[in-house]
């Protein structure tokens, strides 16, 4: 039996060596190649289109993974497969190419209503640099007793394992407590460069941690790489942007962790966006990229809270902003890949929008090639994730 464990490890620890997941080096700046959009309510293979909150690229296939969050009883959960054409001077089409349902533990798809959570809600899936398969981050439901979750599926969306969270991740009673907010918990997944370990970034604070952000004040929201086994190998404190403006009277805004990319062991790449409502109820998105340093970060794994805690957040250094370095609009931001490099080298970098279901949105796909950024350039300080707004 020891040895058998030990062939599997040899044989994952090969695999791992031959399909490390993407590296990439420190991030200048972006430019945009162009954008692609998808009808809304495009009906393919039986359903509808929507929803795409999670996006990832197969260099082996040569194919990209769309993962929908569907919670309207269009369908069940599914992901997408597609082929995007684009190069450095244009991005020209998107191809849906076959749509595949995830399965549940004791198989079968799940139901396309959530009756008693347990349907998930992906926000974030992820090829396996080793095998092929997938995983995805479910960000549950409070209100439907469905918790968050870390799955691990075979490409045909059969359901192979789960991690093992910690319990400060558990929903709460609906009348409050802690753990994560409804809607705010798991949003971000990222495999480490060496595809030995996966980050999971939450959009927002848990509940203990204190409020999410205002206009006015930031928030610390947990990032925390688990090995493969679910092993807790560090937790790192985010300094969330404050909201970077109000909302209309009596309207809505937030700000929270959409997506995350690892760089190296010691850096991420994170995508925060917020959404602001006007004073006539019309949304608008601003989105923002960072470069992120973990190393010195004080690590929050083993704090029940951070409210009031002596914690060392990470470093973050802006690399990008949106609307701004790319079309004039756009919209509600959740998925971010690596794609393939250029002929020149760069990495390329793909955005794509969840369109909720909703006719005054879209789903749009933006291209982009990372610009290296030079080591003559000076990092800007880090920012504070509960200090009031910057000028």
């Amino acid at each position: 039996m020891a040895g058998m464990r030990i062939g599997r490890a040899m044989a994952l620890a090969a695999a791992l060596a031959a399909g490390a997941a993407h590296a990439a080096g420190p991030v200048g700046a972006l430019r945009f190649i162009g954008e692609q959009r998808i009808p809304h309510r495009l009906e393919f293979q039986g359903t509808v289109v929507g929803g795409l909150s999670g996006i990832d690229y197969d260099p082996g296939q040569g194919i990209w993974i769309l993962a929908s969050d569907d919670r309207t009883g269009a369908d069940a959960a599914r992901y997408y497969t597609a082929t995007l054409a684009y190069d450095a001077r244009t991005f020209s089409n998107v191809v849906l190419t076959a749509v595949l349902r995830l399965a549940r533990p004791e198989g079968g798809p799940y139901p396309a209503l959530p009756w008693n959570g347990a349907t998930p809600d992906v926000e974030s899936m992820r090829v396996d640099p080793a095998d092929g398969s997938l995983w995805y981050a479910s960000e549950g439901d409070g209100l439907l007793a469905g918790d968050p979750a870390v799955v691990h599926v075979a490409r045909s969306g059969r359901y192979l394992d789960a991690l093992s969270l910690p319990a400060l991740f558990r929903m709460p009673a609906p009348d409050g407590g802690t753990g994560p907010r409804g809607n705010l918990a798991f949003e971000g997944l990222a495999f480490a460069p060496d595809g030995k370990s996966l980050w999971v970034a939450m959009e927002a604070p848990l509940r203990q941690d204190g409020p999410p952000p205002s206009p006015s004040a930031g928030a610390l929201a947990r990032i925390t790489q688990f090995g493969r086994d679910g092993a807790v190998l560090r937790q790192i404190a985010y300094p969330l942007d404050p909201i970077p403006a109000a909302p209309g009277p009596g309207r809505h805004a937030d700000n929270g962790v959409s997506e995350i990319l690892a760089l190296d062991d010691e850096r991420l790449l994170v995508l925060e966006r917020a959404a602001i409502q006007d004073a006539q109820g019309r949304y608008a998105n601003d989105v923002r990229l960072y470069e992120v340093d973990v190393a010195g970060a004080t690590d929050t794994s083993g704090l029940a809270s951070l409210a009031g805690a002596a914690v060392r957040p990470a470093t973050k250094r802006r690399v990008a902003g949106l609307p701004g370095q790319g079309p004039a609009r756009v919209d509600n931001l959740e998925g971010m890949a690596w794609g393939p490099r250029l002929p020149n080298g760069h990495d390329t970098l793909v955005l794509v929008s969840d369109d909720n279901f909703n006719a005054s949105q879209v789903t749009q796909l933006l291209a982009f090639e990372v610009l290296p950024r030079r080591a003559s350039t000076s990092a800007t300080p880090a920012h504070c994730g509960t200090c009031a707004s910057r000028g």
